[in-house]
């Protein structure tokens, strides 16, 4: 609806077509349905505005004080969800979970809450009161689980929203050919200009939290949590990490994905390498368009965990599946309207995927 961050510049060709849309659907909504909506917007409208409320105190503990207190003044309400999930009923929250993230300019934070994976149409009876389950703070359900998102305020996630729908089709493409290869397309949801969900990647840490964490490059982290490489659970580690190395190189390669330093790229508790943040693609990179940075990011430790030389089988494997990710991508003619839809409004050069 609007063509900045800040909500003052309307979308000429799609504002009043938007707005009339929203008007109209939500003067369709009334009793328990009208009221699963207020809770909702009125719930995660509270969450978000966190981000917000903590901006104007300085980086460091200030910041994560103002951020646990006004994260404990939100009640959980009955019957919502993460804005990124819709299959999951909100059961409560980590009030001592509240991190603001690093950036100085913007205030994103971090907040845990046990969730239950019901699915949209149980849901939606908890949330309207016609489910025997309950739902709300205090209540217990099969297959609840802790799950961590990072709230936005001045932040446009759309782009990230974009790769993350491209990752999804190639990783449907990968599984239509039948090839060994792992991605993880997180979810992320832009609520409103500016605003946004990112769902965090479960059981990962960043190279970079790793990095703090011990002086070991990633063999030797990985070999001391899961022995040597004669192992087999090592084994598991480095067959996982050889097949999202190769899924995520073609990825970053074809949408030129760049930024990717050591805070972008998490490693799994299986091994997997999975990238994160897609603020910069396609003709844009950081400091300018330097074009500093590789297409693909490899480097000396991720081909140490893949054999530590080009002749080493598990490196040999790394590079066949590339080229057969690159192979399926060309071949599937199917997705490629799909594909150049998403991309058409953004890039002139999309066509270079084909």
């Amino acid at each position: 609806m609007y063509l900045d961050e800040d909500k003052q510049i309307k979308d000429p060709s799609l504002y009043e077509t938007l707005d009339n849309l929203i008007t109209s659907i939500v003067n369709g909504l009334s009793g328990p349905a009208k009221e699963f909506y207020e809770r909702e917007f009125d719930f995660f409208g509270k969450i978000t505005n966190i981000s917000g409320e903590i901006r104007p105190y300085p980086k460091g503990p200030e910041r994560k004080k103002a951020c646990l207190t006004a994260l404990k003044r939100v009640e959980v309400q009955p019957g919502c969800y993460l804005p990124s999930n819709p299959e999951a009923l909100i059961v409560d929250i980590d009030y001592e979970s509240g991190i603001p993230m690093q950036s100085a300019a913007k205030a994103p934070f971090l907040a845990r809450f046990k969730v239950n994976r019901c699915g949209i149409k149980e849901l939606e009876r908890i949330a309207m009161g016609t489910s025997t389950q309950g739902g709300g703070k205090g209540t217990t359900l099969d297959g609840e689980s802790w799950q961590a998102a990072i709230f936005k305020v001045g932040d446009d996630v759309r782009q990230d929203m974009l790769a993350l729908q491209v990752i999804n089709i190639f990783k449907n493409i990968f599984q239509q050919a039948g090839l060994n290869l792992y991605l993880f397309p997180y979810r992320v949801v832009a609520t409103a200009p500016g605003c946004g969900v990112i769902e965090c990647v479960p059981r990962a840490k960043s190279r970079d939290q790793l990095g703090r964490q011990t002086d070991y490059g990633l063999y030797e982290y990985f070999s001391s949590i899961h022995g040597d490489e004669t192992s087999r659970t090592f084994q598991n580690v480095r067959r996982n990490f050889v097949r999202s190395m190769a899924a995520y190189s073609v990825i970053t390669y074809l949408l030129q994905i760049k930024d990717r330093h050591n805070g972008n790229i998490m490693i799994d508790e299986d091994g997997h390498i999975i990238h994160i943040d897609f603020g910069f693609m396609f003709e844009s990179s950081p400091g300018g368009n330097l074009g500093f940075e590789p297409d693909i990011k490899l480097t000396d430790e991720m081909v140490l965990v893949m054999g530590g030389k080009m002749e080493a089988t598990p490196f040999r494997w790394f590079m066949e599946l590339c080229v057969q990710a690159f192979l399926a991508i060309r071949s599937v003619k199917s997705y490629n309207d799909e594909i150049l839809e998403l991309l058409s409004n953004i890039s002139n050069n999309s066509s270079f995927i084909l």
